[in-house]
């Protein structure tokens, strides 16, 4: 049985003029989940337009710089919910000097759909939105066929594309994907099932997304509880309490559990478990919760409690991907903030091994200074020991953000190797 409440982030990402906005467009109009005020807001600009009917795609393109050019040029959130679930949708750009924003839309999604144009087939920008939904983790696909009443409808033409991706696919680290025939403009297989195109069986798009298990892409092994902040509430109720707040990362934590605390390395066992409705036999991620210890050692924000049977990595050189956000180059041997769970000090990056080529996926090597929307493999050095996992096997533990001190601006995102 799915949780009602349980909420799906998805992220859209095709080249230009694939039909992205139109697609989400038509996914919320057919679902019903627009407020009249915003339906009858697009119908009038729609009419000033001289569109016959209801333009979808301005249901995303809600900036007024975004409607004049006719793209969409940054990562627009849209929510909605219907009985089954709740949903946040990144819709983000298909050009690529705007890499950095389809990683940040898709840095947190379960889902990622990518739209390819029925008449054009696989293309380089679809290989490099594979390439970057592989190098997140993305556990789940779906190739989103679109604009198929431009071909007839037609089942070999479908055929041919999968056939296309699924050598794409298998380049990559891409597990889980499905396929899905469509026509955004039309509503063909997007809330609907097509009438077009009864030759395909599967269900349709927002079936296919309300019904898709998730629950099995969080990390439920490796116990990490990054720790925010020490409750010391000065009470007579609670005079001695010294508890440990945080928000559990990855894995279960019980009462009993022997943990140690990193990177001190000092050892206790859990005394209780503590939340604002009572105590807890048992936490997992990602519930936020206190935590008090047997023994009164020392632990403060930054240190990561873990089981003692299971550790991550405490490191101060790790090898990362990162990409390059800033609109400002990297400077060779800067020191930057690293925010890693609720860790944060200073690292320098000491060697970029190589870049990767977004137009061809390959690898490069050169002396120049990282740049933005590169991605690339690089060595970084912090000054005291992260505790780390590898992002593969846990999104949380596994990424961090650059910062730079002066201007405050994220400067980068990385994921660990």
């Amino acid at each position: 049985m799915l949780d009602n409440n349980q909420l799906l982030r998805f992220t859209t990402a095709g080249s230009v003029d694939d039909g992205k906005s139109t697609l989400i467009g038509r996914l919320l109009y057919d679902s019903k989940s627009i407020f009249e005020d915003q339906l009858e807001a697009i119908e009038n600009t729609s009419k000033k337009k001289g569109h016959a009917g209801v333009d979808l795609a301005l249901f995303t393109d809600g900036l007024r710089d975004e409607r004049e050019q006719g793209i969409t040029i940054d990562v627009a959130y849209r929510y909605f919910t219907t009985p089954k679930r709740k949903f946040i949708i990144a819709d983000t750009p298909g050009h690529i000097q705007y890499t950095r924003n389809m990683i940040t839309g898709a840095s947190t999604a379960n889902v990622a759909t990518i739209l390819i144009d029925a008449r054009h087939g696989v293309i380089e920008q679809t290989k490099r939105h594979a390439f970057i939904a592989s190098l997140l983790r993305i556990p789940h696909v779906i190739v989103c066929v679109n604009k198929m009443d431009l071909v007839e409808f037609s089942e070999d033409v479908f055929n041919t594309i999968v056939a296309q991706f699924e050598e794409v696919a298998s380049k990559l680290l891409v597990k889980d994907v499905r396929y899905i025939p469509m026509s955004a403009l039309l509503g063909d297989n997007v809330v609907n099932k097509s009438k077009n195109m009864v030759w395909y069986q599967s269900a349709p798009m927002l079936h296919t997304l309300e019904t898709m298990h998730i629950s099995s892409d969080i990390n439920k092994v490796d116990a990490r509880f990054p720790v925010q902040t020490v409750l010391r509430p000065q009470n007579d109720t609670h005079r001695d309490y010294r508890g440990y707040a945080g928000r559990i990362a990855s894995g279960v934590l019980r009462t009993g559990d022997e943990i140690t605390v990193m990177p001190s390395g000092f050892t206790s066992k859990i005394k209780t478990i503590d939340t604002l409705n009572g105590s807890l036999a048992e936490a997992f991620a990602p519930m936020s919760v206190s935590i008090t210890l047997e023994d009164d050692i020392d632990v403060s924000r930054g240190d990561m409690i873990v089981r003692s049977n299971n550790k991550p990595q405490a490191s101060q050189d790790i090898e990362v991907m990162l990409c390059w956000l800033n609109n400002d180059p990297a400077n060779p041997r800067t020191k930057y903030s690293i925010r890693h769970t609720s860790n944060s000090q200073k690292a320098m990056i000491k060697e970029v091994v190589y870049k990767i080529d977004i137009k061809t996926l390959g690898r490069v090597t050169d002396d120049n200074p990282l740049k933005m929307n590169d991605i690339s493999k690089v060595k970084i050095r912090t000054t005291k020991p992260l505790m780390v996992d590898s992002y593969r096997e846990n999104r949380t533990t596994g990424s961090f953000v650059l910062v730079d001190d002066t201007t405050n601006e994220t400067v980068a995102a990385g994921m660990i190797v």
